[in-house]
């Protein structure tokens, strides 16, 4: 799991910049809004949809935008035509890509990812020729605040969480995709701050690249990412400590 810990740091600073550019309400009502149609419109009910509403009250969502995505996904308000796409390729460097979009418009959205993947060097591929490398998992970042990370450890673990990994600012937590919420529940019982969870697919390994080809890599991610469409880029490429400190 090398690698993947700089996550946090990254969507940290995405999720900012969403907020400046008034995107952040508008990819967690998509989220909301897609699992709300899915499994219905009950957070008790549905753990998707509870863990989407626990993360848009965690960034500050208005209680009235949140039930309005929700009845967007259950059909009581219209504008819930929403689907999630994978798109799968590789970057610059054999980087390999995971592109998670929601769109009401397919040939939009595939439209503007090609022309990211053409731009930046990189190339799509078929269904199924990347995401064999992804998995699965549930993916909790806690705080360190003043805490012993092998307490952080062994709650986790008493939990049922699979793996834990220490970084300098947060402590990563990641479970089986249907234990997520129950541990996520259980760390913050224990007084644990709980700054996200969410269903990932985790890079199976991990690909390191030099400083430059790796600055090169993250900037089509960031490309992906400024996508109306684009929810989430999942990446098999390990950024160093000295290169994330770059960009």
């Amino acid at each position: 799991m090398s690698g993947h810990s700089k996550w946090s740091t990254i969507k940290r600073k995405k999720g900012a910049e969403d907020v400046k550019r008034g995107k952040l309400f508008t990819r967690l009502a998509r989220e909301i809004t897609i699992v709300a149609r899915s499994g219905g419109g009950d957070p008790n009910a549905n753990a998707a949809l509870r863990l989407a509403v626990d993360k848009a009250r965690a960034s500050n969502m208005p209680k009235e935008n949140i039930e309005r995505a929700i009845k967007r996904g259950t059909g009581e308000l219209e504008g819930g035509e929403l689907e999630e796409i994978y798109y799968e390729g590789y970057g610059p460097h054999g980087v390999a890509l995971l592109v998670k979009c929601l769109t009401d418009n397919r040939n939009r959205t595939i439209a503007d990812v090609r022309r990211v993947f053409n731009r930046s060097g990189g190339s799509m591929a078929e269904a199924g020729a990347v995401s064999w490398m992804f998995e699965s998992r549930g993916y909790i970042t806690v705080a360190r605040d003043k805490r012993n990370p092998d307490d952080v450890f062994i709650m986790a673990v008493e939990a049922g969480a699979q793996d834990v990994e220490t970084g300098d600012e947060f402590i990563e937590v990641y479970t089986a995709p249907g234990d997520l919420h129950w541990v996520r529940e259980s760390l913050a019982r224990q007084g644990l701050t709980i700054e996200d969870a969410e269903l990932a697919m985790v890079a199976k390994t991990q690909l390191t690249l030099a400083d430059k080809e790796t600055l090169q890599a993250m900037s089509m991610i960031e490309a992906l990412e400024e996508l109306d469409d684009v929810q989430q880029v999942y990446s098999n490429l390990n950024i160093p400590d000295a290169v994330l400190a770059m960009a």
